[in-house]
């Protein structure tokens, strides 16, 4: 993902929506070969993907509604993308037991 300055223009929030879309599929993938295997770790899998979804959903909402993004429509769009990163990166990073890109902190500040 790239560096979104602080005051993040549109190009840079498509290439971070892109970056974001491909690590998803990522995701995504290796997600669907768990679910396959079946068994125990493919129903903790399936829970997991659903609650990670809904806590998402619902802390952005929250982010959203309390002004935490900012007050720009770019600041909330790179704002968004910086909060869903966080966890595809971090189920990519589980689920391949290989190290994945550091999120940039600067992502998604307010201005």
């Amino acid at each position: 993902m790239t560096s979104t300055p602080k005051t993040p223009n549109w190009f840079d929030i498509s290439m971070d929506a892109w970056a974001l879309a491909a690590e998803s599929n990522m995701v995504i993938a290796m997600r669907m070969g768990s679910l396959a295997l079946g068994g125990p770790n493919a129903a903790r899998e399936a829970e997991r993907m659903v609650t990670e979804k809904v806590a998402a959903n619902m802390a952005l909402g929250c982010d959203l509604m309390g002004g935490k993004l900012g007050n720009s429509p770019e600041a909330i769009v790179s704002g968004s993308i910086a909060h869903y990163s966080k966890t595809v990166v971090a189920n990519r990073k589980r689920l391949g037991g290989t190290p994945a890109p550091p999120v940039p902190e600067s992502a998604g500040e307010p201005e």
